[in-house]
Order: structure tokens, then sequence, then C-alpha cells
């Protein structure tokens, strides 16, 4: 249940494993091609990264494996081979329950805006074709419109920015902990959606003030948010 200060105008989309089922491929993908580049990321890890820039991802192992920053050069090669890597894998579907839970917010009359450390253009280019009339591009926050990616509450920030909304008038929905932490270090209430393989412990001690371990069952609980409209 919200707090009763939240009057609530928008609410913030994390992207990957929120909107579409893509985490096992970005997982895989980041798996594959930073054991080609003599880089240790386990498809497991993958997820605890999840919401960073992939800048941020490549650097922070080669720091740990190498003891030293990625040049610029490696992190241009790492992540484009990433990214061909991802789209090799079929298109990924929406997650279950997302569509009902958008049209839901829509028809509240609230605006629905996407928060993503994500440079995937394929898939940010698919959010109108899977989710027509519901996201509007001018107000997407994604891994080109920031410096830091999550945890880092920039992302969040400027989605505050971009919208022009309160703190107290919108809140994050996530699935992963740096996503988390990002929303809660904003000062945002942050809603967490466990859609993958991580405890749900991992969640909540990122500081989500509240979980759900499904998209259908947050979807199914919408309507306890709806005194705060």
């Amino acid at each position: 249940m919200l707090p009763d200060n939240i009057k609530l105008k928008a609410v913030l989309f994390d992207m990957d494993g929120v909107l579409f089922n893509s985490m096992p491929y970005h997982a895989a993908a980041w798996n594959k091609v930073m054991q080609q580049h003599g880089l240790d990321l386990s498809k497991e890890e993958a997820y605890m990264h999840e919401g960073r820039t992939g800048a941020g991802t490549i650097n922070l192992i080669c720091q740990r494996q190498n003891g030293r920053n990625a040049s610029a050069e490696e992190i241009e090669q790492i992540y484009q081979e990433k990214s061909r890597e991802f789209n090799q894998y079929p298109e990924p579907n929406p997650i279950d329950g997302v569509w009902e839970l958008l049209q839901k917010v829509k028809a509240a009359g609230l605006t629905a805006m996407v928060v993503t450390g994500s440079g995937q253009l394929s898939l940010i280019d698919r959010l109108e074709h899977h989710f027509p009339g519901i996201f509007c591009k001018e107000l997407m926050v994604t891994a080109y419109d920031v410096k830091f990616g999550k945890p880092h509450p920039e992302p969040y920030l400027m989605a505050l920015e971009k919208g022009g909304f309160k703190k107290d008038e919108v809140i994050v929905v996530e699935n992963a902990p740096l996503g988390v932490e990002s929303g809660v270090a904003a000062g945002l209430y942050t809603v967490a959606v466990n859609t993958g393989p991580l405890p749900n412990k991992v969640l909540i001690d990122a500081g989500a003030d509240a979980l759900y371990t499904s998209m259908q069952s947050f979807s199914n609980d919408w309507g306890s948010y709806l005194k705060n409209i």
C-alpha cells in the first residue's frame, strides 16, 4: 500500500525483465562474449549486474579480473559483440501480465515511462510494436541519456526531469537489485517484481518498498494503488 503522501501521476518501468522476458538472452550473451575475451561473467552473475550500462559492466569485470579499467576500444568492441550475440536470439516475449498492467495504468490517466540501463536498440524500437500507444519516445531514459547507470540515481532523476514530475508523484517498477537501488537512491517508492532467478531477499535487501513474485500478481493488486491517484 502506497504512503498517503504519494499522489500518483506516473509509473516508471524498467525494460529488461519488466516489460520483456529478455534477461535470459542478455545473460547468455554476456557470458559467451566475456569468455571470448578472457573475462569471467557467469549467467547467474549477469542478473546481479542488470541495469548497469554495458560499459559499466565491462569495466567492473575488467577491474576485478585484470586490475585495470577497460579501454574505450575494449568497451566498444565487447559491447558491439554482445549486442550482435543478443540479436541472434529469438525476439523476447513481453512479460506475462505486463500488457494488462499497462492498460490499467493508462486507464487511470497515468503516464508510463521507460527507464532502462540498456542501449539495446532492437528492444527499444519494439516498445511501440508490443505496447502501442503506451510509451512516448521523448520521455524514455536509456543508456544513451545518462553518464551514470543504475544503481546511481541519475536515470530516475532524469526521468523526473523529462516528465516534469515530483518525487511524490511517481513509483518505480524494477526487477533487479541495481535498479531497485537506483530508484531508492533517487528517493522514489520502488516496487520490485521478481521475474528472474534471484532470491526475493536480494530485492528486499536492495531496499524495495514492495515485492511481487510476478507481474501478474502486481497487476492483480493494482486496485490498491488507485487510492493514490
